[in-house]
């Protein structure tokens, strides 16, 4: 009898322990189908200069296995906006959030406040504030280095002198990190050569891009340090309201190749955007998972690009991620 009783509580035993073993499966089956929830938040999202940024953010959730979702944002977006969806996305219960910072004053402090206990990636932009010492991971590419080869190749087409050449400057955000670093690169480079920059302005989302230029005073080039910029820059020449200026400039987009496929750019810098979005939701996955985990800061390339070299097969797979 006693020893059907030990047989029977070392059945109940084993069966128990099963049912543990079992539920604990069930359980992170489950976890693991759910995911990590990544949201991204970027200025005016549905714009093509983000296709390839887009392309690279579906191939790292699916190597990660995590749920992305890009939130719907308009052509501009302020840092009150921006605090919005950041708060929006954590009540909805985003692991961790991939945000584009908007330019302005408190912007770290803004991010830290608002996104709490949620992971943060920041790309394209590190905010710059010298009296606030939160930091935040990034992924972007070396803006400087990148205004600094544009004005290279510049200088290579004219064997190093511009002497009496004017040109006008044209960026997006003017107090961007990314549009002041690109700028300061490219300025650097171009002291004492003889060239006169006549104009540097803000191509803002609200303006017409040809009759933006059309106002500016004639210059030799324009140099279009961001997508937007760029591409109102080609439409402008392409409608022949450039006064003959030509165009070199930092783009991302189809559109900037094909302006540069019909000669409306002379030379066209590309940051590899792909790896933008592959990279900084991959690191992101990997600091939710690890609280200890120590954020990487990925290097990312660009691509010069011009007419004569568009069907090279490095170029034709950048471009094929542009298209995406």
């Amino acid at each position: 009898m006693k020893k059907d009783k030990k047989m029977f509580i070392l059945i109940e035993a084993v069966l128990g322990t099963m049912v543990i073993i079992l539920a604990f499966i069930m359980l992170r089956e489950k976890n693991e189908e759910q995911g990590y929830q990544i949201s991204v938040i970027v200025e005016n999202s549905d714009d093509k200069q983000w296709s390839a940024f887009k392309y690279g953010l579906k191939m790292a959730a699916e190597d990660k296995e995590v749920e992305m979702a890009m939130v719907s944002t308009g052509t501009t977006l302020s840092q009150a906006e921006e605090k919005k969806l950041i708060e929006q996305e954590t009540k909805n219960g985003a692991d961790g959030i991939i945000i584009q910072p908007v330019p302005g004053a408190n912007t770290k402090r803004m991010l830290k406040k608002t996104s709490g206990k949620t992971e943060v990636m920041l790309i394209g932009d590190a905010p710059q504030d010298a009296e606030e010492k939160i930091e935040f991971p990034v992924v972007q590419p070396d803006h400087y280095e990148m205004g600094k080869v544009l004005a290279e190749e510049l200088l290579k087409d004219y064997g190093g002198n511009l002497e009496g050449k004017k040109l006008g400057i044209l960026e997006g955000e003017e107090n961007s990190e990314s549009a002041i670093s690109r700028e300061k690169g490219f300025t650097e480079v171009l002291q004492n050569t003889g060239a006169e920059i006549v104009w540097s302005d803000t191509k803002k989302a609200e303006n017409d891009g040809t009759d933006f230029l059309e106002s500016k005073p004639e210059v030799d080039f324009v140099i279009a340090l961001d997508d937007n910029s760029l591409t109102a820059a080609g439409e402008c020449a392409a409608a022949n309201n450039l006064h003959g200026a030509i165009i070199y400039g930092i783009g991302n987009s189809t559109e900037a190749v094909y302006f540069l496929d019909t000669g409306a750019v002379e030379c066209l810098v590309v940051p590899d955007m792909f790896n933008v979005g592959y990279q900084s939701l991959t690191e992101l996955a990997n600091g939710i998972d690890k609280s200890s985990y120590k954020y990487k800061r990925p290097q990312i390339s660009y691509t010069i690009m011009r007419k004569e070299n568009l069907f090279v097969k490095e170029n034709q797979e950048v471009i094929f991620t542009m298209s995406q």
